[in-house]
């Protein structure tokens, strides 16, 4: 069985879900819709689409679709979303990061699905890839003992002077269209250290340094039960760096290229008193393993690995790692 799937939204990281339709047997993609004829006719083209829409409303109608994949500005995640789930003509929708701008939309788009039985989900593609999923395992076989903190980066900058980060060339610099480094970068490590406790913080705290208008870097603490902490540091503006190391009372598991490892081995490093053990995975597509994932959901019946709960308390913390950016002081949760 192929589910129908329709995209909102054909920037770039449509073309990665449009690459994982292509790739995994259980997703057809037969329609697009965008607010520009341009960008619809650019991508109907390379993925070979016909059903091309200006109007949300009209794809709903006429396409019969099982799965709406959101990948719109962030700004417009839960209008979008909520527009699909009250539509009542679609299975399930797999919503890019972040997954709204506060968790006040987030509670409004989350509860829109549940009142039209629409199984709504954060498209964290990192949560699916099979060094994830094994670093989960060993914790809870206790290869590290008890968990004590995390630390992670997900830094950017390849080179690129402040100048060029302008609000028109992107998105990402752009405030009123969901940018800065906590909503694209640090949302990827807050969820991780959220699943990896498996509970939430208690209180957080967060620096940023200001771009031309949005925040172009953030340091942030998580604190967790018992005094555990993450601390976090994202940003455009240092050297590229994605690593998140967990450590434990007898132990730290180390990944590295941890976000973003398209097609590419990586591996997991586990350090003990026994010594140090490399596990390596072969090279997969996340997005194809995400999506693939949510088709499982659908047809069996099974949870999803990212409940919409849990993406209302990731916006939660953003909101209170956005508040102690802009206040200068801790916020307890």
């Amino acid at each position: 069985m192929a589910y129908r799937v329709g995209i909102a939204g054909t920037g770039a990281i449509a073309r990665a879900h449009g690459s994982a339709c292509q790739q995994i047997e259980e997703a057809n993609l037969v329609a697009i819709y965008d607010v520009s004829d341009e960008q619809l006719a650019s991508y109907g083209e390379e993925f070979g689409v016909e059903a091309r829409y200006t109007d949300l409303d009209e794809m709903l109608d006429r396409e019969q679709l099982d799965i709406v994949l959101i990948c719109t500005w962030g700004c417009f995640h839960a209008e979008v979303g909520i527009q699909v789930c009250d539509s009542g003509k679609v299975k399930a929708i797999l919503c890019e990061k972040p997954f709204t701008q506060t968790a006040a939309e987030a509670e409004a788009f989350v509860r829109a699905g549940k009142n039209n039985g629409v199984l709504v989900a954060e498209a964290f593609k990192f949560r699916h890839h099979p060094m994830h999923l094994k670093a989960r395992e060993m914790i809870e076989a206790g290869a590290i003992g008890d968990l004590l903190n995390v630390r992670s980066t997900f830094c950017t900058n390849s080179g690129r002077l402040l100048e060029t980060r302008t609000p028109e060339s992107n998105w990402r610099f752009n405030r009123a269209r969901g940018g800065g480094s906590i909503y694209d970068l640090a949302c990827y490590n807050i969820h991780h250290a959220r699943s990896v406790f498996g509970e939430e913080p208690v209180r957080v705290f967060a620096s940023q340094e200001l771009g031309i208008e949005a925040d172009d870097a953030a340091s942030i603490v998580l604190v967790f039960d018992r005094g555990r902490t993450a601390q976090i540091s994202v940003g455009f503006n240092s050297f590229s760096s994605q690593y998140a190391e967990i450590s434990g009372s007898s132990g730290i598991l180390r990944l590295d290229s941890v976000w973003n490892n398209e097609n590419r081995m990586v591996s997991l490093e586990h350090r003990s008193i026994d010594g140090v053990e490399m596990i390596e995975f072969e090279p997969c597509f996340q997005f194809a393993l995400q999506l693939q994932h949510l088709c499982e959901c659908l047809l069996d019946g099974t949870a999803h690995r990212i409940p919409a709960e849990h993406s209302i308390s990731q916006m939660k913390v953003l909101d209170a790692v956005k508040k102690s950016m802009e206040t200068g002081v801790a916020v307890d949760l």
